[in-house]
């Protein structure tokens, strides 16, 4: 498994109202990635970013989706240029479902 941290920042005098009725949005889109597992927005007012923490099954997927197009929606959208981090991710403990994804199995 692989989990992608994408961050970029917002333009000034976005609200966050405004911030979080863009990913209401969009989620429905992250529902059909089925290689996706779990997408986790994340905003932070302080530093005018938003971004999210995405589990994806391969490195592949996750790439596919974050390619040339998405990041120019973003660029046209917010006017910056998103970061992305991977990391290899062997386990995930999951406490709303109860149980630990494990890559092995």
């Amino acid at each position: 498994m692989i989990t992608e941290y994408v961050l970029f920042s917002l333009p000034e005098g976005i609200s966050r109202d405004e911030v979080v009725a863009a990913m209401r949005e969009v989620a429905p889109r992250w529902r059909s990635e089925a290689d996706l597992i779990r997408k986790t927005f994340v905003y932070d007012a302080a530093a005018h970013q938003t971004g999210a923490f995405y589990l994806w099954k391969n490195l592949a997927s996750a790439q596919a989706a974050h390619g040339e197009a998405w990041r120019q929606g973003v660029r046209a959208k917010y006017g910056s240029e998103p970061r992305i981090v991977y990391f290899e991710t062997p386990l995930v403990v999951d406490n709303a479902l109860g149980r630990v994804i494990d890559e092995g199995e």
